[in-house]
């Protein structure tokens, strides 16, 4: 069986609380993007025995991670646990950059966890499935519907969310990531956690006009001291006639939202990953 694990972008990213497991409570909209991974399962043929129940193979981008650590292996585990599952292969191929604050490896486990309860029958539903996935990562649950969603806690407490008129179908997105690294870590280390003047939730459901000034992701001010081209990257998809534009959780990728399909992107952000699609 193959599926398609999606990206997800955030509209407004706030950090509302320190929490006392060391963990931040935030207040976000996730939104899903039509950049895709692939990822297909087969029965492990006995002919080609593995010393993994889950042998995973990955190609692809480049990922920086041992394939059995991989969070795709860590969803089967985690389900193995609960269920009778069979030795399986599965292909993991990347095409979401990682380190993007787009939430691929999120989605790549999530995803992992909606097709062994679709091909096994394990008869799971959203909300089961979302308990397992939120306990591989704190956006992993979001990816188990992969629908707009408003997000506190963690990121794993999720509520339906509308964007202007009920949604962006008929916009285009543009996504830009420079080949530069964000640790998350010293991200969160210069945060000062606080509650935000509007929830982001109000603001994305306002004409999208209004977002620029009003839909703040909390990362972008002390990310963009560290990497100015971030920033830079930015204002340039504004240039270019960007609605609406800003990091994507704590980076290092950049999106646009445009009326008009965006030109000559990869012209303009040489030497950067770049994807544009109508949303």
């Amino acid at each position: 069986m193959l599926t398609f694990p999606c990206a997800k972008i955030n509209l407004g990213l706030n950090i509302t609380a320190d929490r006392p497991d060391g963990y931040h409570d935030l207040e976000t909209v996730f939104y899903p993007v039509p950049l895709t991974d692939a990822l297909e399962i087969k029965l492990m043929d006995p002919l080609f025995p593995h010393d993994s129940p889950c042998d995973l193979k990955v190609t692809g981008t480049q990922v920086d991670c041992d394939e059995r650590k991989n969070l795709v292996v860590r969803a089967y585990e985690l389900l193995a646990a609960d269920f009778t599952l069979p030795p399986i292969h599965a292909h993991l191929h990347k095409r979401i950059p990682s380190q993007a604050g787009l939430g691929g490896g999120s989605s790549d486990c999530a995803f992992m966890i909606r097709l062994l309860d679709e091909r096994f029958r394990l008869n799971m539903g959203n909300a089961e499935m979302e308990r397992y996935a939120a306990q591989l990562g704190s956006d992993c649950a979001f990816f188990i519907t992969a629908e707009p969603s408003f997000a506190t806690g963690r990121g794993e407490v999720l509520q339906p969310a509308d964007g202007p008129k009920g949604n962006l179908d008929g916009y285009y997105i543009a996504i830009v990531k420079p080949d530069v690294a964000v640790s998350t870590r010293d991200a969160y280390s210069q945060i000062v956690s606080k509650k935000p003047a509007k929830c982001c939730r109000d603001i994305v459901r306002q004409p999208i006009e209004t977002w620029r000034h009003e839909l703040v992701n909390d990362f972008e001010e002390p990310v963009f001291r560290m990497h100015p081209v971030l920033g830079e990257i930015k204002q340039k998809l504004y240039d270019m006639g960007a609605v609406y534009a800003a990091m994507s959780g704590s980076g290092s990728a950049l999106f646009g939202i445009f009326r008009e399909e965006p030109k000559d992107l990869a012209t303009i952000f040489t030497n950067c990953f770049t994807f544009q699609s109508v949303l």
